[in-house]
C-alpha cells in the first residue's frame, strides 16, 4: 500500500513536472517567435525605408529621351521666328512675305494666316524674336516693324480653340547705309521702346534705340539713339545677340571674335571685351544666343563647336569685367546654324548645317540628347513653353517636331559632388542654393557643403562631449564614492530626456548672443580653468595625508567646483581687458583683419556646447557601464601589486573597457550626425564650406528639414533631398560598420584578461 501511494506520488510529481516543462516550452516558443518577429519587422522596416528612399532617388539618374511626333513641309522659302503654343498643339512662324502663319503641329494643317499690316508688301531681309511673343522685322527699305504674335486659346462647345492674334507695337526707320539689314537682334523691355543691334550688308554693326517717356505734364517724349559699334580686329559681323533688358550686346565676327558691349548708356556704348573664341581666325562665329536670364551666352562656330561664356568680375581691368569661356559642350559635325533656349531652365537646343540637332545643359556642361535629325541644314529651332518638346525647321521648310522627357537636367555627379562654375561666380565652387527670387534662377545643388557641415558640426560636438563624458564615466566608476555615483549617474541620464528643440532654442536665443559678447572670456576659460585645476591638483598632492583623508575618496570634486566657478568669474571680469590687450578692443574686427574669418553669432562653438550637451548622456552611460563591468579581480590584482587607482584605471580598466567606450563614442557620433533641431536653431543654417569654429554650417539633416516642406513632389529638389537622406543613411551605416569591426577586434584583444 505504501509503495502504491509512493508510486502515485512520484507519478503525480513527474506529470506535474512534464506539464510545467511543456508550459515553459510553449512560453519559450512563443517568446522566441515574438522576438524573432520583432527583429525581422525591424530589419524589414529599415530595408523598406531604404528601398523607398532609393525609389525616390532613382529617377535622378534616368537618361532623358525624345521621340518624333510629326514631320511635314510648310513652305518652300525661308521660315522665320517659329514658336510653339503652350499645349504643343500649334506653331506660328513668319514667312519671307511678311505673313504670320499658324499651323497644327500634328500634321501641318493651316489654322490661320495673319498679315503684318505695316509691311505694305515690303520684303523682309532680317528678323528677330525678342522675349516670348515680340517679333521684329527689318525690311528692304530700312524700316523696322515690331509686332506681338500671340497663340491664345479659348473654349467653344467644350473644346479648346486657337485664337491667334497679331498686334503691331511700333514702326521705326533704321536709316540703313550700305544696303539692307542682313542680321538683326533686338530687345523689347516694355511697349514704350526697343533696342536693336543690326548689321547692314557692308560696314560695322549699328545700335538703334528708341524709348518713349512721359513727363510730369503727361506729355510723351521720344528719344532716339544711333551709334556705330566698331570691330577693332576687323572682320564682318556674323552673329548678334542683345540681352532682354537692352543693356548688353554681343557681336560675333567672321574672324572668330566676340565683342561684348555695355549699352547701359546708349548714347555712349562701352566696349567691355573683345576676345577670340575660335581655334583660329579662319573659323568664324556662326551663332550667338542667350540662355534664360540673359547672363550666359552660347557661342557656336563654323567647325561645330558649342561653348558657354559669361562675364566674370576682374578687378584688374578698367571695366571690371571680362568675358570667360565656362563650359564646352559636345561639338556638332558641321557649322552651328540655329539655337533655341529653354524657357524654364539652363537647357538649350543647337542645330547644324548637317541637320544634326542636340539638347545641351549649361550648368552640368552635358550634351543630353541627339534629337531627330533634320533633312537638311537647320534654319530655326523652337522650344515648347513647358520644355517638354520642340521642333526644328530646315532650309527646305520641313518641320520635325518631337516630345521629350527630361525632368532632371540639373543633376549629374559633377553638379552634386564636384566644383561647378555658376553664372556670376568668379570661379568654380561648391554651392548649395536651391531656390531664387526669379524664374531664371540657376539651381545650385552641390551636396559637398552639406556633407562638410554635417561632419563639421559632429566634430565640434564630439570634441566637447567625448572628453567630458568619458572622463566623467572614469571618475564615477573608478574614483567616486558609490553613494555619490548613485546621484551623479541618474542625474546625467536625465539630461537625455531634454527635448532637442529646447536645447536648440536656448542655444540660439540665449547662449549664442551671450558668447558673442564674451568671446575673449570664453577663450580665456580654455586656458585658465585647466591651469587652475592643474595647480589645485599639485597643491592637493602636497597636503598632509591626515588632511586629505578627511574627504572620502572621489569627493575631491567638492573642492574643484568652487575653483571652477572662481575661474569662470575671473575670466568674465577680465573680458574687456583681454579684448583690449590681445584683440585691439574688438574681437570680431581683429578676427576678420588678422585671419580673414568672419564671426557668425550662431556658430560651431554654440553648436558644440548645445549638441555636445545632448550627446554627453549617451556616451557617459554606455562608457560607465563598460567600465563598471570590468572584472573586479583585475582591479584588485592591480591594486594588490602596488599600482595607484589612477594607474589601475588607465592601464587596466580603460583598455579592458575600450570596446564598450568605443561603441559609446560611435553611438554618440550617430546621434550627432542625425541631430536636426539643435543645428537648425543654433546655427546660421548657411551652407558654407569652411572648418572655422566661428562660422555656422548647414547639415544634411537640417537641410532636409528646411527644404522638404517647400519642395514640389517629384521635382529635382525633392529627389535631391531624398538623395541627401540616402547619403546620411550610407554615411552612418559605413561608420557604424567600421566601428563594429574595430569593437570586435578590441574585444578579442582584451577578452583574455
Amino acid at each position: 500500500m505504501k509503495s502504491t501511494v509512493a508510486d502515485r506520488t512520484i507519478e503525480g510529481t513527474a506529470l506535474a513536472m512534464r506539464r510545467s516543462l511543456s508550459r515553459r516550452q510553449i512560453a519559450d516558443t512563443i517568446a522566441r517567435g515574438v522576438v524573432s518577429a520583432g527583429g525581422m519587422a525591424t530589419i524589414l522596416s529599415i530595408v523598406g525605408i531604404l528601398g523607398f528612399i532609393f525609389v525616390e532617388t532613382y529617377p535622378l539618374w534616368k537618361k532623358p529621351f525624345a521621340e518624333t511626333e510629326s514631320s511635314f513641309a510648310i513652305a518652300a522659302g525661308p521660315v522665320l521666328a517659329p514658336a510653339i503654343d503652350e499645349y504643343r498643339g500649334a506653331m506660328d512662324f513668319v514667312t519671307a512675305q511678311g505673313v504670320v502663319r499658324v499651323v497644327r503641329l500634328a500634321d501641318g494643317t493651316p489654322v490661320k494666316e495673319l498679315p503684318i499690316p505695316a509691311l505694305n508688301g515690303r520684303a523682309i531681309t532680317a528678323m528677330a524674336r525678342a522675349g516670348k511673343d515680340h517679333v521684329l522685322v527689318a525690311t528692304d527699305d530700312g524700316r523696322l516693324v515690331a509686332v506681338r504674335v500671340r497663340l491664345d486659346s479659348g473654349r467653344e462647345s467644350g473644346q479648346r480653340v486657337l485664337q491667334p492674334r497679331v498686334t503691331e507695337t511700333g514702326s521705326w526707320s533704321l536709316a540703313v547705309d550700305g544696303g539692307a539689314v542682313r542680321l538683326l537682334a533686338a530687345s523689347v523691355p516694355d511697349d514704350s521702346g526697343v533696342t536693336v543691334v543690326y548689321a547692314p550688308s557692308t560696314g560695322a554693326p549699328q545700335l538703334y534705340a528708341v524709348s518713349e517717356t512721359e513727363n510730369v505734364l503727361g506729355e510723351r517724349q521720344r528719344t532716339e539713339t544711333r551709334r556705330e559699334l566698331p570691330l577693332p580686329n576687323g572682320g564682318t559681323a556674323t552673329a548678334l545677340a542683345v540681352a532682354a533688358d537692352g543693356r548688353r550686346a554681343y557681336v560675333g565676327t567672321s574672324n572668330g571674335f566676340v565683342y561684348y558691349w555695355d549699352l547701359s548708356d546708349r548714347s555712349a556704348p562701352q566696349l567691355v571685351d573683345g576676345i577670340e573664341v575660335t581655334a583660329q581666325r579662319s573659323i568664324g562665329v556662326t551663332m550667338l544666343g542667350f540662355l534664360i536670364g540673359d547672363r550666359a551666352l552660347v557661342v557656336g562656330d563654323a567647325t561645330g563647336n558649342v561653348s558657354v561664356w559669361f562675364p566674370v568680375r576682374d578687378p584688374s581691368r578698367p571695366e571690371g569685367w571680362h568675358l570667360q569661356k565656362v563650359h564646352v559642350l559636345e561639338p556638332h559635325d558641321g557649322p552651328v546654324t540655329a539655337f533655341a533656349p529653354s524657357p524654364r531652365d539652363k537647357t538649350f537646343l543647337t542645330g547644324a548645317a548637317t541637320g544634326q540637332v542636340r539638347l545641351h545643359h549649361s550648368t552640368t556642361a552635358r550634351t543630353l540628347l541627339d534629337l531627330p535629325r533634320a533633312g537638311s541644314a537647320v534654319a530655326a529651332l523652337a522650344f515648347a513653353p513647358k520644355a517638354d518638346g520642340g521642333l526644328s525647321i530646315d532650309t527646305t521648310g520641313r518641320v520635325t517636331s518631337w516630345k521629350s522627357v527630361n525632368p532632371h537636367p540639373e543633376v549629374s555627379l559633377q553638379a552634386l559632388f564636384g566644383k561647378v562654375w555658376y553664372e556670376g561666380y568668379p570661379e568654380p565652387e561648391y554651392v548649395w542654393q536651391s531656390t531664387g527670387g526669379t524664374d531664371d534662377f540657376e539651381p545650385k545643388l552641390s551636396l559637398v557643403p552639406l556633407i562638410i557641415g554635417t561632419l563639421k558640426g559632429t566634430l565640434y560636438a564630439l570634441l566637447f562631449a567625448v572628453p567630458m563624458a568619458v572622463l566623467g564615466a572614469i571618475y564615477t566608476s573608478q574614483f567616486v564614492h558609490p553613494r555619490v555615483r548613485d546621484v551623479i549617474k541618474p542625474t546625467v541620464e536625465i539630461m537625455a530626456a531634454l527635448p532637442s528643440v529646447v536645447l536648440g532654442f536656448l542655444a540660439g536665443l540665449w547662449l549664442a548672443p551671450l558668447i558673442e559678447d564674451i568671446m575673449p572670456a570664453v577663450l580665456g576659460m580654455l586656458v585658465v580653468i585647466p591651469a587652475l585645476m592643474f595647480v589645485a591638483g599639485m597643491f592637493w598632492g602636497t597636503l598632509p595625508t591626515a588632511m586629505r583623508s578627511r574627504l572620502q575618496p572621489g569627493m575631491e570634486v567638492v573642492v574643484l567646483i568652487p575653483l571652477i566657478i572662481v575661474g569662470v568669474q575671473l575670466c568674465l571680469w577680465a573680458n574687456a581687458p583681454l579684448e583690449r590687450l590681445f584683440f585691439g578692443g574688438n574681437f570680431h574686427r581683429w578676427l576678420m583683419e588678422t585671419a580673414g574669418w568672419r564671426y557668425d553669432q550662431r556658430n560651431c562653438i554654440v553648436v558644440g556646447f548645445a549638441m555636445g550637451f545632448a550627446v554627453i548622456p549617451i556616451i557617459f552611460t554606455i562608457s560607465d557601464d563598460a567600465l563598471s563591468n570590468v572584472p573586479q579581480r583585475l582591479t584588485s590584482g592591480s591594486l594588490a601589486l602596488g599600482a595607484t587607482r589612477w594607474q589601475t584605471a588607465m592601464r587596466v580598466v580603460f583598455p579592458t573597457a575600450s570596446p564598450g567606450i568605443f561603441s559609446a563614442i560611435m553611438v554618440g557620433f550617430g546621434r550627432a550626425v542625425g541631430e536636426t533641431m539643435i543645428v537648425l536653431m543654433a546655427t546660421g543654417n548657411t551652407p558654407v564650406l569652411d572648418w572655422s569654429i566661428f562660422t555656422g554650417m548647414r547639415t544634411l539633416s537640417a537641410n532636409i528639414a528646411v527644404e522638404i516642406p517647400e519642395a514640389p513632389q517629384g521635382s529635382t529638389l525633392y529627389r535631391v533631398l531624398f538623395l541627401a537622406a540616402l547619403l546620411l543613411f550610407v554615411l552612418t551605416f559605413i561608420l557604424n560598420t567600421g566601428a563594429e569591426l574595430v569593437r570586435i577586434r578590441l574585444r578579442r584583444r582584451y577578452q583574455q584578461l
